[in-house]
């Protein structure tokens, strides 16, 4: 059944690859691809050579990262170059990089087999810092002068499409004879006009004023302005505000997946950029770097049971109730935390204004705390049939719980202020917080309640 598999997709590909009209969408040859890979390599890399460069380019990028690594590998550097070529300059950039993570010698070799022109494009946009909007701009832009009539723009812009030098236009960028920006038109409203009207005349109207980004703007910046405006495009201009290029919608949403990714990863203490390479030894060693970390809470956590080692021996049900104390209150700073860590992110919240997060956060654990206090001390009264030792159970609950709250909030709060990234190492705090203070609350008041 696999082979059979395998033979049916080759010979979907070639039959693709033999039209010299490729129908397909690179991302379903790229399914196909990995396919392949994972099946018959042998068949992946003669098909991976046969594709022609117009679509190369775009499928090497919808490939998984270990599969375009091996992939890149595999081909030659004129045909990288040739691939590259045909990529709008932000995916030209993208794959350049992808090139140089995997061979420096093969990229340069690249970069001198690509256009002169083409090749100081893409280094110049390479230099862009990647925590910057300019990283992540193209610089194919339809734009007009204003003192051009509607006829003479359209008819270039007819031009420069039908020579492949633009694709997805619905928006003209209006500038000066300094390029600076000055309107930015959708091609819908522009039909609607008379065709010999000059664009100075139409930019006077409020509505075509330009929403725009610096080239050195932060990409949280570029992020948030995407979803206040709900845009699809943005403009990139420079500090004189002089048109660059353009960042599509399809850009901002890969970075809004790579920093919720980034968080997720920061939470459970791992490094996204490390997981995705699938080096085994590096993976274990950054994982076992977090491990140990935890096993030093976890030792912390244990010493301060055994402050206690006495008050556990004389009333045994301790023991098997104080592990609830520590899950809830672990299970409440949690919830907490990651509501927390992600209004930081989307930059709901910050240090100024966050006395009401805080105290909304640490009176939803206070309730929370008071409600299964009430719940876990009848529990506890029932099992082991001691009123008391309900009540050194629900009070150790809610202070826990208040705890998880309290600290929940504060400690990316903190990290945050301080210039650290809120999602790496709050999770490793929080615990050591809800352990100690759990176990501490809970023997504590039994050895002050219950054991005489």
């Amino acid at each position: 059944m696999q082979k059979d598999e395998v033979l049916k997709i080759r010979h979907v590909l070639e039959s693709e690859i033999k039209s010299g009209d490729i129908s397909l969408h690179p991302t379903e040859i790229a399914t196909y691809l990995k396919y392949l890979y994972n099946n018959d390599k042998f068949e992946f890399y003669e098909t991976l050579k046969k594709l022609p460069e117009d679509v190369l380019g775009e499928v090497l990028l919808e490939l998984p990262e270990n599969i375009k690594d091996d992939a890149i590998e595999h081909l030659s550097a004129q045909k990288l170059a040739k691939a590259i070529e045909e990529l709008d300059s932000d995916d030209a950039v993208d794959l350049v990089k992808d090139i140089e993570d995997v061979d420096e010698e093969l990229e340069q070799e690249v970069l001198d087999n690509l256009d002169k022109e083409y090749k100081e494009e893409i280094e110049e946009l390479s230099s862009y810092d990647e925590a910057h909007a300019g990283a992540y701009m193209q610089t194919e832009v339809f734009k007009a002068y204003e003192d051009e009539t509607i006829k003479d723009a359209l008819e270039r812009l007819r031009q420069l499409k039908s020579q492949g030098e633009l694709s997805n236009v619905h928006q003209v960028y209006v500038v000066d004879s300094d390029e600076k920006l000055k309107a930015i038109i959708p091609l819908d409203d522009l039909i609607l006009y008379d065709f010999d009207t000059k664009l100075a005349d139409i930019i006077k109207d409020k509505k075509y004023e330009p929403i725009a980004v610096r080239v050195d703007e932060p990409i949280s910046d570029l992020i948030k302005k995407f979803e206040d405006y709900d845009l699809s495009v943005v403009a990139v201009v420079d500090d004189q505000g002089r048109l660059l290029g353009r960042i599509t919608s399809d850009d901002v949403i890969d970075l809004v997946e790579d920093q919720a990714t980034e968080q997720i990863y920061n939470l459970a203490g791992v490094e996204d950029e490390v997981e995705e390479e699938g080096d085994i030894k590096e993976v274990t060693k950054k994982r076992a770097w977090w491990l140990l970390i935890n096993l030093g809470t976890a030792i912390l956590a244990s010493f301060v049971i055994g402050l206690f080692d006495e008050t556990i021996q004389k009333y045994v049900a301790l023991a098997v109730l104080m592990p609830i104390v520590a899950s809830m209150g672990g299970n409440a700073g949690t919830q907490t935390l990651t509501v927390v860590v992600r209004k930081l992110a989307l930059g709901e919240i910050d240090w100024q204004n966050a006395k009401k997060a805080l105290f909304q956060e640490t009176f939803i654990s206070l309730a929370n705390g008071l409600i299964f206090a009430v719940i876990m001390g009848a529990i506890a009264w029932i099992w082991f049939d001691d009123k008391m030792l309900g009540v050194v159970i629900a009070l150790a609950m809610i202070i826990n719980l208040l705890a998880a709250g309290f600290f929940g909030a504060i400690i990316p709060l903190f990290l945050k202020k301080i210039g650290q990234d809120p999602a790496v190492g709050s999770s490793v705090l929080l615990t050591t917080v809800t352990d100690v203070v759990g176990f501490f609350a809970f023997l504590g008041l039994a050895k002050l309640m219950l054991v005489h």
